[in-house]
């Protein structure tokens, strides 16, 4: 919606593109400390299924990272439909702390929103004076960028399983290893 605001912003001069911005990274805090709250209150043991090996195996993992990458997470996060709801509900299961979870949020709103409506922008200067087409420009712009992001963190993390999955072989193999400390 916001991408599509502001590109109709852009081509039309309606709506104001700054409070627009601006009530959208308030709902985007809003909506991502709600996530937070609700991984609070539920915790990491409240149902059966989250005491599976394979999900307290996966909390784990995410306490880890939560702990050495937690702004990054919760910034990048913002900019996956999905990941930042797991993210942000994770965060408040784990007990990732407040007071470090709200600047964050609050900063991944203004980003994303900043991001949003840039994109509007571009397809709103692209297609000046046709205000709808403009909108459906910018729409499948974010989606693309979306996308393509999504598929850059795929090869990303592919790409460091492979790297932890040969470091790990080469460790096991090595017969001239020494261990210090």
């Amino acid at each position: 919606m916001l991408v599509a605001a502001a590109a109709l912003a852009v081509s039309s001069g309606e709506p104001n593109l700054v409070l627009l911005c601006a009530v959208a990274s308030v709902g985007a805090a809003i909506g991502d400390n709600i996530a937070y709250a609700i991984g609070r209150s539920v915790g990491t043991s409240r149902f059966a299924w989250l005491r599976r090996p394979r999900v307290v195996s996966a909390f784990e993992w995410a306490q880890r990272s939560l702990d050495r990458h937690g702004a990054v997470l919760i910034l990048g996060a913002r900019y996956i439909p999905v990941g930042r709801v797991a993210v942000n509900m994770s965060a408040g299961a784990l007990g990732y702390p407040r007071r470090r979870f709200l600047p964050v949020s609050a900063a991944a709103a203004l980003t994303w929103s900043a991001y949003s409506a840039g994109i509007g922008l571009l397809a709103g200067h692209w297609l000046s004076g046709q205000p709808l087409l403009s909108a459906v420009l910018g729409v499948v712009l974010a989606l693309a960028v979306g996308i393509i992001i999504d598929r850059v963190n795929a090869v990303l993390r592919r790409r460091r399983a492979s790297h932890i999955v040969q470091t790990a072989e080469a460790t096991q193999t090595d017969p001239i290893r020494v261990e210090v400390g």
